[in-house]
């Protein structure tokens, strides 16, 4: 249903901020202004009336509503038994958001979190692109394992990804194929040093991307890789002659 006529998201929180606790002075104010679901979520931004929460989330056709209940869910004010009851009827993106949110409280950030988890095996391709784009920590070390290509190339260029979770990624003997090339292609993540020596002592690195990694390593870790047994031999024969000080 369409809003009134010059309603705007700051008259409607005038409006429910006048009306407070009261559930039929509340009910009045929606029925008279009519908000549509863009007005809703606006003021859902805001600090409104506790009860406002409550009756939105209980009351049809609002609670039916999975946007408008996310709006709830991430509302400042939103009790944490409510909270957590919305999480688990949010769609994923809104999981998503909810998990990386400051704005409310930790155990519904976490119970977001599990849930994102739990879904992330039933995703289809795109969804996981777009995730990977907005997920926190936890959900990425989760993509970074994804066989895709498109999936790594996504959580590398996530602001939210951190370089240990990348090197433990990339230290896993389970690593895919996909992230190591990624990888290698990523004009941020393939200029950190500890990427570069984490490339090189992956067995599952391609030796054409592992050679052009040991020319940035210095002497000292050159030598390393020259006496660990567990390095693959051309990489260490190679490590062994670039580590040897040149004659004039």
């Amino acid at each position: 249903m369409p809003s009134s006529a010059g309603a705007t998201v700051d008259q409607l929180f005038a409006e429910v901020l006048k009306a407070g606790e009261s559930i039929p002075a509340l009910r009045e104010v929606l029925r008279r202004l009519a908000p549509d679901d863009l007005l809703l979520l606006g003021v859902l931004r805001r600090a409104v009336p506790l009860r406002l929460l409550e009756f939105l989330a209980g009351t049809k056709p609002w609670s039916e509503n999975a946007r408008l209940l996310a709006g709830i869910a991430l509302n400042p004010r939103v009790p944490r038994p409510l909270g957590m009851r919305l999480v688990a009827n949010l769609y994923w993106r809104d999981q998503a958001e909810l998990a990386g949110s400051l704005r409310v409280s930790a155990a519904i950030r976490l119970r977001a979190e599990d849930l994102l988890k739990q879904r992330l095996p039933d995703l289809r391709l795109g969804e996981r692109i777009a995730l990977a784009k907005i997920a926190i920590p936890p959900i990425l070390s989760l993509l970074l394992a994804d066989p895709d290509p498109r999936v790594a190339e996504a959580c590398l260029i996530s602001p939210r990804l951190r370089q240990p979770d990348l090197l433990r990624a990339l230290k896993s003997n389970t690593v895919p194929g996909a992230v190591i090339e990624a990888v290698s292609k990523s004009a941020h993540w393939r200029e950190q040093y500890a990427v570069r020596l984490a490339l090189v002592g992956q067995s599952r690195t391609p030796v054409a991307i592992a050679l052009g990694q040991l020319r940035h390593l210095t002497r000292g870790d050159l030598l390393s890789l020259a006496d660990d047994k567990g390095v693959r031999t051309l990489l260490r024969l190679a490590a062994e002659r670039l580590a040897e000080p040149r004659r004039n």
